[in-house]
């Protein structure tokens, strides 16, 4: 009877989001994720939303505000790593910070009012989901193809343990050097880049890390080992900034449905994503570029195909 009990205990109701599960399984979940997408620059965010729409049955536009209060507990450890690491690309970070932070506040008005609905929002998010697995799937087929490729885009575990160097920067051109290569990109195109990619990240709920990181590896050609750092800390800035103007949207309008983010779910995701991201970001340097990149693939595109086939079946 005790132990029945304490079953019962564990099972807990969430009145804002109404969600009911086990109190364990967010944090586990999220944990499991964190630890493989942070290795790539992503918070795990993009994969947890799904988990929550169609698993915890949580639909409401509040669900991408609960998101990021998961992207605002879990991060902080992971970014912690990379900065001791001295993997973390300062001007690729404010570049990224500045061009998605305005982006988050449309994209949560685009949310709100234009994509209310779980349908209509699940094929948006599949669109957005494969299209990135699609060009990590791309990039990764293309290290493999060459020796040359592979060298660029793969060092060895104690090359990739080194930290950036040599960091260049203008309003034209940022430089940087990690293992022995240079990496170069425009601020003007990441910033541009990141606005859009703010948009589509405050309207997913994700923060934009989980675009940013795929297409500087893929389409800018820098070293995920020194992207995945400023992803991360761009993820975190813009998800403080989501969660802000979803409470204060839910304080100020009244559109009849729930946008302010449920708390105590997203806390008890965070905590899991934050021993995810920490032992993610340090484990990172050992694994290689291409496990990296096919586990990312694998998983965005498992979820952009299920959600596709639910639109149209």
């Amino acid at each position: 009877m005790d132990a029945m009990n304490a079953m019962e205990f564990l099972y807990v109701h969430f009145p804002v989001s109404g969600v009911k599960t086990w109190v364990f399984l967010p944090p586990l979940v999220a944990f499991v994720v964190s630890f493989f997408t942070s290795m790539g620059g992503v918070s795990g965010a993009f994969l947890l939303l799904p988990f929550q729409m169609s698993f915890l049955g949580y639909t409401s536009p509040s669900v991408s505000a609960t998101n990021q209060v998961f992207n605002v507990v879990a991060i902080p450890s992971g970014v912690y790593r990379y900065i001791r690491e001295g993997r973390m690309v300062w001007p690729l970070t404010w570049a990224v910070i500045i061009g998605t932070l305005p982006g988050v506040f449309i994209g949560a008005w685009v949310r709100i009012f234009y994509l209310p609905d779980p349908r209509n929002f699940k094929f948006f998010a599949s669109l957005l989901l494969f299209y990135i697995g699609v060009r990590l799937a791309w990039d990764t087929l293309k290290a493999a193809g060459g020796p040359a490729l592979v060298k660029r885009g793969n060092p060895s575990a104690d090359a990739a343990c080194t930290g950036v160097s040599d960091t260049r920067f203008s309003l034209r051109r940022v430089a940087y050097s990690f293992a022995g290569e240079c990496y170069a990109f425009s601020p003007g195109w990441v910033f541009a880049l990141c606005l859009i990619v703010g948009i589509v990240g405050g309207i997913y709920g994700v923060g934009g890390g989980a675009i940013v990181a795929p297409f500087f590896v893929a389409v800018f050609k820098m070293q995920v080992y020194t992207v995945a750092g400023a992803a991360l800390m761009g993820t975190l800035i813009t998800s403080v900034a989501g969660v802000a103007c979803y409470q204060l949207l839910a304080v100020y309008l009244d559109i009849g449905m729930t946008v302010a983010p449920d708390w105590t779910l997203g806390a008890l995701f965070g905590i899991g994503g934050f021993c995810g991201m920490y032992l993610g970001a340090r484990c990172q340097k050992y694994v290689p570029v291409r496990v990296i990149k096919s586990i990312l693939s694998t998983c965005i595109l498992f979820v952009a195909v299920k959600y596709v086939l639910g639109f149209f079946m």
